[in-house]
């Protein structure tokens, strides 16, 4: 073929047929090239779903939504979870680009920790290959971003426990980096502020796990805390088993809140009030993002930020006579 007809198909150029577009793309693969951007989802139309874990439910149920949608749209998703054992975002990230992806939506990804590496980023970023970020980022990464207000959720979690007649609350976050944590750390210093019983210094900075959760909610239930706002709903079952080892009754001598409303969060015993993250609004725009941007739309990079909404369970109740800390 001549270098003219090449130029065409690369170029997206019409009056090629189908034959030869695909015999200059065949081409292009089996000689190790890299097709240009707005075609590499022609030969297969995936996209990459970046997930930290699946152990936490949120992270499967997000999945869920994701994947339907972009089956609906004529997408096949490819999921990628970090392991422990050596397979990194980074790694992942080459994989997808190694199968010509049409895009990749990450969702709870290394975006969110400021100390963390950021190259593989950078690096979809100059070649243009579309992506959304789901969740609080950290800046000048260049993506469109589907964000839960996570200022709002605390808010919403420290009224109620305020309205139920708590004085001292607390507040169980992820690491120091981490960009929603941090978000959630300026709201309840904010509510703090108009309270003359709530310290910005019951505080505490866990891992996302069981064990973080009880960990922290110890220390703060040893400090006279009777309300505990956690950063996720793992955080917060962790807190119930922390406040039974110490001899506390949830509710009656402390109360939890969680965040994302996971699932089976209904059937904890007591279940467990918690805010909802809107996953399956947000899980449709992250699609709706990532579908305009293959089709060659220009997208705002501009945060979108989704209400969330707090659900009232067994978990929170009226503040009681308060008990003297355990030594345990």
């Amino acid at each position: 073929m001549s270098e003219a007809t090449v130029s065409r198909v690369l170029n997206g150029k019409p009056g090629i047929s189908d034959a030869t577009r695909t015999a200059v793309l065949t081409a292009l693969d089996v000689l190790g090239y890299e097709r240009p951007t707005k075609l590499r989802g022609e030969r297969a139309r995936l996209v990459g779903l970046v997930l930290p874990e699946l152990q936490n439910p949120i992270f499967p149920a997000f999945a869920e939504v994701v994947a339907g949608a972009l089956s609906k749209r004529g997408f096949t998703p490819v999921l990628c979870t970090r392991t422990a054992d050596g397979v990194s975002e980074a790694d992942y990230v080459e994989m997808l680009l190694d199968q010509h992806v049409s895009g990749i939506i990450f969702c709870g990804g290394l975006y969110h920790q400021a100390a963390a590496e950021h190259d593989h980023y950078h690096r979809l970023h100059e070649r243009g290959l579309p992506a959304v970020l789901v969740n609080a980022a950290i800046d000048d990464l260049g993506f469109p971003r589907v964000s839960v207000d996570d200022g709002h959720a605390v808010d919403q979690a420290f009224n109620h426990l305020s309205s139920l007649g708590h004085k001292r609350i607390g507040l169980i976050l992820g690491p120091a980096d981490h960009a929603p944590s941090n978000r959630k750390l300026a709201a309840f210093k904010a509510a703090a502020a108009f309270s003359d019983t709530v310290s910005e210094d019951d505080v505490e900075r866990v891992i996302f796990s069981m064990e973080g959760g009880r960990a922290g909610a110890t220390r703060l239930i040893k400090h006279g805390v009777t309300g505990i706002i956690c950063a996720s709903d793992v955080q917060a079952l962790g807190a119930i088993r922390a406040a039974r080892r110490l001899g506390r009754e949830v509710p009656d001598d402390v109360s939890v809140v969680g965040f994302d409303d996971s699932l089976f969060m209904n059937c904890t015993d007591p279940p467990l009030t918690t805010v909802r993250q809107p996953i399956q609004a947000m899980g449709q725009a992250a699609v709706t993002l990532l579908v305009s941007q293959v089709a060659g739309t220009l997208v705002p990079t501009e945060e979108m930020l989704f209400e969330p909404e707090l659900v009232v369970r067994g978990s929170t109740g009226a503040l009681q006579e308060a008990k003297a800390p355990s030594a345990a």
